[in-house]
């Protein structure tokens, strides 16, 4: 799902993720779903480190 940007009323940045129809399925701040997507590791990551483990032994 694709996540579009807005602001609210106090303007802070909000992330919003909408479902097939265009309704809204999550509304998070920018600050907190940024802070998640750095803490949660892509696919491509956890396979280059597992790469990497391999490699070394």
């Amino acid at each position: 799902m694709k996540r579009t940007t807005h602001r609210s009323v106090k303007g802070t940045k909000l992330y919003a993720v909408r479902d097939e129809k265009g309704r809204f399925v999550d509304i998070q701040t920018y600050k907190r779903a940024h802070a998640a997507d750095l803490r949660k590791k892509s696919k491509a990551e956890t396979s280059a480190k597992a790469k990497k483990a391999k490699k070394a032994k």
